[in-house]
Order: C-alpha cells, then structure tokens, then sequence
C-alpha cells in the first residue's frame, strides 16, 4: 500500500460523513493533498468500499434466578463428647462442631450452656468458650453441663440445631484436712 493510498484510508476512516462524499486528491511541494472540497487541479479518489463485517446480535444474558442457599443438613458437637470430661479452673473450654455445608458468611452460631444463651454469635463451628462466658451462662455449682449449638440467620431465625450434648466441667480443689 503506498503513502498515498494510507493518507487517504486514513482520511476516510477520520471524517464521520466521508462515505457519503467525495475525496480530492492534489498535489502541492510537500506530496499529496488530501481534501472534500475540490480545488483547481484536484481529482477525484475512487476508494474501495469498507470491509464491513455483520455480527450476529449476541444472545440475551439470562440473569441466574435468586436460588436459596441450600439448608444445612448436619450439625453435630465434636468437643466436648457427650458424658466426657472437661478440666478447667476458670470455665474456659473449646468447642468443636461439625457444620454442613459450612457456615454461610450471614449465619452465625449461637452456644446455649445449661439452657442459657449466650449473648455472644459466632462465625466458626470452632469456639472458644471464655470464663466471663461460661460465668455468666452456667450453673457454676454443679459438675454437670449441658451443650447445645444452632446456627441463625442475619435476623436470628433458627436454621439448624445440635443435639444437646451431656459433660462435666472438673475443676483443680484444694481439699484442707482437719488435724
């Protein structure tokens, strides 16, 4: 493609009405002059017609329909086993649990220590119980407990529960013998 013939495609693809005029070429000492106007000594350029492809339209998106996240099936309390021990001196312990399909980012897990809730959700089927925890949710007299987790959606609707699970919390004494 010589100089000439790529100022003019140029030109053409530029100028937004350019298909429907004509295109004068002249020349001046610089080289070629490339116009719509006609001047003296200008003639016409026959361009070659635009390689125009045709797409075919592209096929509508079809938007996924909002499906419900799919229920949860099982959950069960791992740690601490039912009837088994827990040895602390404060009340702290960990639980484990087993939750499945896993958590979803807007659900948490409630505990429930001796039918009390506790105020604190979870975002694990791991937890950390702490002392202020187990104080304020226990019957800190008694050896045996029980254990119960539900999982809760953002506006606190129940979605699943554990089966409540039997342990004793053993704590370190210090037994004073009379002399």
């Amino acid at each position: 493609m010589t100089t000439r013939q790529i100022i003019a495609a140029t030109l053409v693809s530029l100028s937004s009405g350019a298909m429907a005029q004509t295109v004068y070429e002249s020349k001046d000492k610089s080289g070629p002059v490339f116009s719509d106007m006609p001047s003296a000594g200008a003639s016409a350029v026959q361009l070659q017609a635009p390689n125009v492809i045709s797409m075919p339209a592209p096929a509508p998106v079809q938007t996924p329909t909002k499906q419900a996240p799919p229920a949860y099936r099982d959950f069960v309390i791992l740690a601490p086993e039912g009837q088994g021990s827990v040895h602390s001196n404060t009340g702290a312990f960990d639980v484990k649990a087993r939750l499945s399909p896993a958590l979803r980012s807007s659900d948490r897990i409630a505990v429930s220590i001796d039918g009390s809730l506790l105020k604190k959700r979870f975002r694990s089927p791991n937890i950390h119980i702490a002392d202020a925890d187990w104080r304020s949710a226990s019957d800190d007299e008694s050896v045996a407990h029980s254990l119960q987790l539900v999982v809760v959606d953002a506006k606190g609707a129940l979605l699943i529960e554990s089966a409540p699970v039997n342990f004793y919390m053993h704590r370190a004494t210090v037994s004073r013998r009379r002399r």
